[in-house]
C-alpha cells in the first residue's frame, strides 16, 4: 500500500549525469544501502575515472538514488544501484536503469555484467525485468550472514 501512495503523491524525480560534486551524497546513499559502503575519496575517485559512468536521481535537489558502472573496450560492469528507502517500490531503479542503459548503448556497450546477492529479490526482479539473464554464481561470496552468501552474476546484452 505505500508503494502505490508513493508512486501517485511522490514528486518526480530528475535522472541527469552525476558528478564529482555529488560524490558525499552518493557515498552517504550507498553507505545506508549496502553493508560495506563507500567513502567520500573511493566515490570521488569513481566519478572522476573516465571509465566510470554514473547518473543520479534528485528530488527536490536532493539526491535519490544513483546507478554506477565501469566501461571497459565494449563491456561494462555496474558497480552499484541504490535509492533511498522512501523511494524504494517506486519505479525509480528502474528508470535510473533504463537511462544508463541506453548511455551505455550510445557508448558502444555491447555486453553489461553486474553481481548481485542471491537473496536480494528486489534487485533480482529489478535486473531481471530490464532483460538480464544469470551466467554464473560465486558461492560464498558475500560475508556478514549466518553464513556467507552467493553472488549471482548476471549478464545482458545490448542490441
Amino acid at each position: 500500500m505505500i508503494s502505490f501512495l508513493r508512486r501517485w503523491f511522490s514528486p518526480e524525480a530528475a535522472l541527469s549525469d552525476a558528478s564529482v560534486r555529488d560524490a558525499g551524497a552518493i557515498a552517504r546513499l550507498h553507505a545506508d544501502s549496502f553493508r560495506r559502503g563507500w567513502s567520500d575519496d573511493e566515490v570521488e575517485a569513481l566519478l572522476a575515472d573516465r571509465a566510470v559512468l554514473t547518473h543520479r536521481a534528485t528530488i527536490g535537489g536532493k539526491l535519490a538514488g544513483f546507478v554506477m558502472s565501469r566501461i571497459a573496450a565494449d563491456e561494462a560492469e555496474i558497480l552499484s544501484v541504490a535509492v533511498t528507502r522512501w523511494c524504494r517500490g517506486s519505479g525509480l531503479a528502474a528508470r535510473l536503469l533504463r537511462l544508463h542503459l541506453s548511455r551505455l548503448a550510445a557508448r558502444g556497450v555491447a555486453a553489461i555484467f553486474l553481481e548481485v546477492e542471491e537473496n536480494n529479490q528486489p534487485a533480482i526482479r529489478l535486473y531481471r525485468r530490464a532483460g538480464f539473464e544469470q551466467v554464473g554464481k560465486r558461492e560464498g561470496y558475500y560475508p556478514g550472514h549466518a553464513a556467507p552468501t552467493a553472488a549471482l552474476i548476471l549478464r545482458r546484452d545490448i542490441d
